[in-house]
């Protein structure tokens, strides 16, 4: 699989690592929109959240289980914001599941 996030998990792309563990990898974004701006992805390769089955949501949990522990690391106490992007028309440049973890200043309200 030719995969950018895969290789970076697998550690042939080097990577600003803030989190790991059995199921999640997290690490800083390159291009980032925020003070703090860390991807959280899966270990297993799941396209977009439109791959998101029964089979495979469980990491999807573990990864929501993380960013508490993320954020805490980050210092952001005061609020942030998780999104992710799926196709195209969502700006989904990286075709492996991931979610953006943004904070460290006052975010926009304006989304679009």
């Amino acid at each position: 699989m030719d995969c950018l996030f895969c290789k970076i998990i697998a550690g042939e792309i080097p990577s600003a690592k803030v989190f790991e563990n059995e199921w999640v990898y997290a690490f800083r974004d390159i291009a980032p929109q925020a003070p703090v701006h860390v991807l959280v992805i899966p270990k297993n390769h799941i396209a977009s959240a439109d791959g998101i089955n029964p089979e495979n949501s469980a990491l999807v949990a573990k990864i929501f289980e993380a960013i508490p522990a993320i954020v805490k690391a980050e210092g952001l106490t005061n609020g942030y914001r998780v999104i992710t992007n799926c196709g195209e028309d969502g700006c989904q440049s990286v075709k492996h599941l991931h979610f953006h973890v943004l904070g460290g200043k006052k975010l926009s309200e304006n989304m679009a």
